[in-house]
């Protein structure tokens, strides 16, 4: 990739409503983690993500309410076009009030493999401790690629479920980072 990856916080001002215009969140799936037995095997499933206007308006609704309530919201740019994004909640929970969670983080399809993801994931953890988190909660997609992906910057096994957040997606596998 020959231009520069630009990874910086965002505000309202810039979740314009064409900010996912041309995102593209777009996810072929053959094989994901499910739980049996107390352990964590492999299944073939497939299945496509692919987000429509009515998606990306949601996603965006959550963003603005994200930062509204104090959090964070992380975008990656290349040549000023939106590659990736993600963000950070900023009500601390569980039994320490030691965790924050990470709702979203995407690359779009046709910028994966350069690095991306994880240069926004370490900025999330650095937000998430300026937040006061010591760990980072993650309802992460059951693919195997997703699950790669979570394993590679040091995501293991949640210690506290959310149940709330276990609720919206109850095939997600529940992850953290201790910061």
């Amino acid at each position: 990739m020959e231009s520069k990856i630009i990874i910086k916080s965002l505000g309202l001002e810039d979740l314009k409503d064409t900010f996912l215009k041309d995102f593209k969140r777009y996810q072929v799936t053959h094989k994901v983690l499910f739980m049996e037995d107390d352990q964590y095997k492999v299944k073939s499933d497939h299945f496509v993500d692919d987000w429509d206007d009515v998606k990306k308006a949601q996603v965006l609704s959550d963003l603005r309410t994200c930062l509204l309530k104090g959090g964070k919201v992380i975008g990656a740019f290349i040549s000023e076009e939106l590659a990736g994004f993600a963000n950070i909640e900023s009500s601390l929970f569980g039994s320490k009030k030691e965790y924050v969670e990470l709702p979203y983080i995407h690359v779009s399809s046709d910028r994966r493999g350069y690095g991306i993801g994880k240069k926004m994931f370490n900025k999330c953890c650095e937000e998430a401790k300026r937040l006061g988190a010591a760990k980072l909660y993650i309802a992460a997609h059951p693919s195997v690629e997703s699950q790669g992906f979570y394993e590679a910057v040091g995501c293991k096994k949640a210690v506290e479920i959310n149940d709330e957040i276990k609720a919206r997606e109850p095939l997600d596998i529940q992850l953290e980072k201790v910061l």
